[in-house]
């Protein structure tokens, strides 16, 4: 007859928890719980993963509402929380490789969606930024079709760039242009789309266009 002790040697017990394989999700659920089982405090590590992580309270102070530091949550919320963390790895080095690669690609792919001018910085800046998500994504083999990134690079510009991407989208073929080429040509236009962005402030801001008026 097979122990509970024999089942948790099984289930990797001795050294680490037991890896996840693709498409053995049951079993390596239950091989999981009993490796939890097997550790100091095992219920307690279990009963953490089964009811979801510690909600972390609030205290007003001074009318105004925070989360509590470590230091002042109360004696049982602070064994929830240790076993919540303690939980928490034994699950993260149960997870093979691929896993992280799956929530890296996740996080890029999000990335790629919301990238987004920064106020101030150069075309070689947006440049180069754009360059290292787009090459954070092909470590990962994560293909994109070359218009949509063409069409994300150029419509990610601001606003005193629009004439000159109107120019790109008349002259060039987006399919086949990559970013390097778009870059080239727009590089060629930076000193008018500042001026087109210096004009937009002035006009935006009524002391400045008064100012302007005054010295000419």
């Amino acid at each position: 007859m097979t122990t509970l002790v024999n089942k948790a040697n099984l289930s990797g017990a001795d050294n680490r928890p037991p890896m996840l394989e693709k498409y053995m999700y049951d079993s390596w659920k239950s091989r999981m719980e009993l490796y939890m089982m097997n550790r100091q405090h095992g219920r307690m590590i279990l009963e953490s993963v089964e009811n979801g992580p510690f909600i972390w309270p609030s205290i007003k102070e001074n009318r105004v509402t925070r989360p509590k530091k470590y230091s002042e949550l109360s004696a049982t919320e602070v064994i929830q929380v240790d076993y919540d963390i303690k939980a928490t790895n034994i699950i993260l080095q149960g997870l093979p490789p691929e896993v992280y690669a799956l929530e890296r690609k996740c996080k890029l792919y999000d990335e790629f969606d919301k990238f987004a001018y920064k106020k101030g910085e150069t075309l070689r800046d947006f440049y180069l930024r754009f360059s290292l998500l787009l090459n954070d994504m092909n470590i990962y083999n994560m293909k994109l079709e070359q218009f949509q990134v063409n069409t994300k690079f150029l419509n990610t510009l601001p606003p005193e760039w629009s004439k000159f991407v109107t120019d790109v989208n008349l002259v060039r073929d987006l399919h086949t242009t990559n970013i390097d080429q778009l870059y080239a040509y727009l590089g060629q236009h930076e000193f008018h789309a500042n001026e087109v962005h210096l004009m937009h402030e002035r006009n935006s801001n009524p002391l400045a266009l008064v100012a302007t008026h005054q010295m000419t």
